[in-house]
């Protein structure tokens, strides 16, 4: 038996298989599994997104909450599925970049147990400070920091959250050091700072706008790598500290192996949703503005994430 005509032969036939089932993707519903509970901000933006792209590729999306365990559970069950497309994860930096640096090990491994698709959107936080904090710049309130190490206190949301580690990356990025003095959520923090028991408050843009508009606390710039649409006033905390950004993104994934035709299907779909007007409005209801892109720019984004924050997380011996 001739075996070297019979495996090209094989290999053609799966190829055709493969582009044949791509061009006729999707013909029927497509499950998006979201590793967080309904309401909250992630599955806000994830119905946001998942609306549009269902009409754009012509079939429902069904949104699947999976909560639990830090993302684990939900990332678990979306590495576990047919690599078929229709069967997706709607992932966030939480989930794939912060949280396996800190909790239990997950049975799966975030940088090759999913297929990029593509990145969804980016939600900076804001740099703030009580009013009594005598700064109206990043670099005035370095200077300050750098002059009485551990004095100044900043809030976060929680041990081990995009807005502790924020405030250890600026610490870290910036030589200061102040004191972490964690929350069990962003009200609670965001109440504490504007009563001034403490004095930096890292937090989401629509935590904080209304008690910036009040004058209540001091917006000084933002943690994403540029200036944001819905606050072009407020700079960029990169203009000071150079190669500084803290945002939290969101991406779409299918599992391991998922064949080409179909990533580029649905990468298309979706940077047709990221450029439309409709979704820029909606996102920016919640701070966060769209991305797009291609698969392979959201494979090197989030593999520079994860390392940078696995990076800040053992410096700062940061333990949930």
């Amino acid at each position: 038996m001739n075996t070297s005509r019979i495996l090209p032969s094989a290999l053609f036939a799966v190829v055709l298989s493969v582009t044949a089932q791509a061009q006729g993707y999707p013909d029927k519903a497509v499950r998006v599994i979201v590793p967080f509970p309904p309401g909250g901000a992630a599955d806000i933006v994830a119905r946001h997104f998942t609306t549009r792209l269902s009409a754009v590729i012509g079939q429902q999306i069904i949104v699947d909450n999976r909560g639990g365990a830090g993302g684990i559970i939900g990332g678990e069950i979306a590495s576990r599925l047919p690599a078929d497309g229709y069967g997706l994860l709607f992932a966030s930096s939480s989930v794939l970049s912060i949280n396996p640096h800190l909790g239990a090990k997950a049975p799966y491994d975030v940088l090759k147990s999913f297929t990029p698709i593509v990145k969804i959107g980016d939600a900076p936080n804001v740099l703030t400070v009580h009013p009594s904090v005598p700064a109206k710049t990043v670099k005035e309130l370095i200077v300050i920091a750098k002059a009485k190490p551990g004095a100044l206190a900043y809030a976060s949301n929680g041990s081990g959250t995009l807005s502790h580690l924020t405030g250890e990356l600026f610490s870290q990025q910036a030589g200061v050091k102040m004191l972490h003095v964690p929350y069990k959520g962003a009200a609670p923090a965001t109440i504490d700072t504007v009563a001034g028991n403490v004095s930096v408050l890292f937090a989401a843009y629509p935590s904080v706008s209304a008690q910036v508009r009040a004058g209540r606390l001091k917006a000084l710039a933002v943690t994403s790598a540029k200036r944001i649409a819905i606050a072009p006033e407020l700079p960029a905390v990169a203009e000071t500290i150079k190669g500084f950004e803290s945002s939290q993104w969101w991406g779409l994934y299918g599992p391991a192996g998922l064949p080409a035709p179909i990533v580029d299907r649905l990468n298309a779909a979706g940077n047709k949703v990221l450029a439309s007007d409709d979704i820029k409005k909606a996102l920016a209801l919640d701070g966060a503005e769209p991305s797009g892109g291609t698969p392979a720019a959201l494979a090197a984004y989030h593999k520079a994430d994860y390392e940078k924050w696995g990076k800040v997380i053992a410096k700062a011996n940061i333990r949930e």
